[in-house]
């Protein structure tokens, strides 16, 4: 069974957090305007509650309504004992309801590998298309950060590289308390050279960066922040903790109506100066700004991601008069 196309750039402005345990919480997450949301059965699941919870996602996946949302699901990682039985439980009783799998902790391109394999062969057993689902990797470690490239690499089925704040704080012995907050005594970006590197591994290969949370639920200005940052350099999203945090984020990546509408006329113009009846021509004038080739590539960037968001044109490209 060959794997059909799958579109691996769906729309993650907002990846909603949601425990696995919690069924009102599962019944929540469905009527907020997440772009994403992914139900956990890792850091939000207390040992004792990881199998139930497990039966609790399947539950909400077949008969809950998650439109217009990407299904993710987050196992534990392979250091577990509970990594194999999520992948399992999950896939084989809502395969045909979940978008993606969340692995976390990922320190080297095995263990996206390892996933793989075992996807694969759960959706052959079970008659599931296979290649459908995808994987979306968490790096938490300074191992896994310098393995990033090869992580990228590892799969096909390869969607995202989530940067995982708490846990990397933590291995690399920085010195805050405060998840996503700059350490005191240092008067630079503390993240920069993280978020960069996993933003270069992750268009080299032509994936999604999305930035981790940030714990201050109830500091929306705090939360606009920090995303604010990521989104300057280019990331897709950020994940959401609290449903007071999503419009943020929604709003942080998504381009102004501004932008979005100027991408778009970049974009008519260009078509229209190369063609036969814009005189085929590589480079035009639009209003006062000259347009080319990397024009046209830096709007696409703008003009996707207000697609995505759902926007709508507030102008039209009229041709120039001959």
């Amino acid at each position: 069974m060959t794997a059909s196309p799958v579109n691996r750039l769906r729309p993650r402005r907002s990846c909603l957090a949601v425990p696995g345990s919690n069924p009102r919480f599962l019944e929540k997450a469905q009527g907020l305007p997440a772009d994403q949301v992914f139900l956990d059965l890792e850091d939000a699941c207390a040992p004792l509650a990881k199998e139930g919870a497990r039966h609790n996602i399947v539950d909400a996946l077949n008969n809950g309504d998650w439109t217009g949302k990407t299904r993710v699901v987050r196992v534990n990682d392979w250091t577990t004992h509970w990594t194999y039985r999520d992948v399992i439980t999950v896939v084989e009783g809502a395969g045909p309801n979940l978008d993606c799998i969340m692995l976390p902790k990922v320190q080297d391109a095995q263990q996206i590998v390892a996933l793989d394999l075992l996807l694969t062969q759960i959706e052959k057993t079970m008659g599931f298309e296979v290649g459908k689902i995808g994987i979306e990797a968490q790096i938490e470690n300074a191992k896994g950060l310098v393995n990033v490239d090869d992580i990228a690499a590892a799969s096909q089925r390869l969607e995202t590289i989530i940067f995982g704040p708490a846990d990397f704080m933590a291995s690399i012995n920085m010195k805050s308390l405060v998840v996503g907050e700059q350490p005191p005594g240092y008067p630079a970006d503390a993240y920069h050279y993280i978020l960069m590197r996993i933003l270069m591994a992750a268009r080299t290969h032509d994936l999604q960066a999305i930035d981790g949370p940030y714990l201050q639920i109830k500091n929306v200005d705090g939360y606009r922040e920090v995303a604010g940052r990521a989104a300057a350099l280019g990331f897709d999203g950020k994940w959401v903790l609290h449903p007071g945090q999503v419009d943020a984020a929604n709003e942080v990546f998504s381009p102004s109506q501004e932008d979005y509408d100027h991408a778009e006329l970049i974009l008519d113009a260009y078509e229209w100066c190369t063609s036969e009846a814009g005189g085929k021509k590589g480079s035009a004038m639009l209003g006062d700004e000259m347009i080319d080739e990397a024009s046209r590539k830096m709007a696409l960037v703008i003009a996707g991601k207000g697609r995505a968001a759902g926007m709508t044109r507030t102008s039209k490209f009229e041709a120039p008069e001959a």
